[in-house]
């Protein structure tokens, strides 16, 4: 005779879950430094050209300044968008994913599933400005070598964070944001590298003074700040300077 066990029945109960979302307003503490791949590195990696003998290297330019400060910003084509620059939305949420690594209470991979910033873009206002800089190259040598980037010194945005409801909370989300504006930073030599303090930002309200005054330099504005080329200060004044007056010399052909 075979026993028959006992089927135990358990009731499976799932937490309900909903849509979160707060609005929020940024206003830089530290200039952010644009830092897009350009369009000729993408190509080039797509399709490598190999090395340059000397002859091509000595009638070619290693760099143009004027070329690689357009392509270093991230741009909006739509005339209808607020502003001209803009920066990937993914940029904020890693700043908060990394931000969780160092308040207690929550980990860098829950963040990553539990948070999200809205859209692809973020819309960023401010004026930029051209920056020479001189660099270390990702060779082992660490190769030292000028880079021409926009910088942004005085700038603002507005970001929709969406969350999971009940297990995150808005404050929560306010508080990561808040801490990766203080400890992570966004763009090129963010504090979150240990070397730069650019990027750094700030949660505000709508009223905020800087971020209404800030908020007005739009696409317009942009469009013709990237027309003038200003220089961020004197190094990159005196750098490019000496370069177009070396490169006509030279006879090299460079952006007008």
């Amino acid at each position: 005779m075979v026993a028959k066990l006992a089927v135990k029945e358990t009731e499976i109960s799932v937490m309900e879950v909903t849509r979160g979302e707060i609005d929020v307003m940024i206003v830089g503490n530290t200039p952010l430094i644009f830092n897009r791949m350009s369009q000729k590195v993408k190509m080039e990696l797509l399709m490598p050209k190999g090395k340059k003998n000397a002859a091509e290297k000595a009638s070619s330019l290693k760099h143009d300044p004027l070329a690689e400060f357009n392509d270093s910003i991230y741009k909006d084509f739509h005339d209808d968008n607020e502003t001209l620059l803009v920066f990937p939305a993914t940029a904020f949420k890693q700043a908060m994913s990394h931000a969780a690594l160092d308040l207690p209470g929550a980990s860098k991979s829950q963040i990553g599933r539990l948070t999200n910033i809205d859209g692809h873009n973020v819309n960023i206002f401010g004026r930029p400005q051209l920056l020479m800089s001189v660099v270390r190259s990702a060779d082992q040598n660490r190769t030292p070598d000028v880079r021409t980037r926009a910088i942004v010194a005085d700038w603002c945005c507005r970001i929709k964070a969406t969350y999971t409801k009940p297990i995150i909370k808005d404050q929560a989300v306010a508080n990561l944001l808040a801490a990766a504006g203080m400890n992570i930073g966004i763009g090129d030599y963010r504090v979150q590298k240990g070397a730069g303090s650019y990027g750094q930002f700030r949660l505000v309200s709508a009223s905020d003074a800087d971020f209404k005054r800030i908020s007005k330099i739009g696409r317009k504005q942009q469009i013709q700040a990237m027309e003038d080329r200003e220089c961020y200060d004197d190094e990159s004044r005196e750098l490019l300077s000496w370069f177009q007056v070396e490169s006509n010399r030279r006879g090299f052909k460079v952006v007008a």
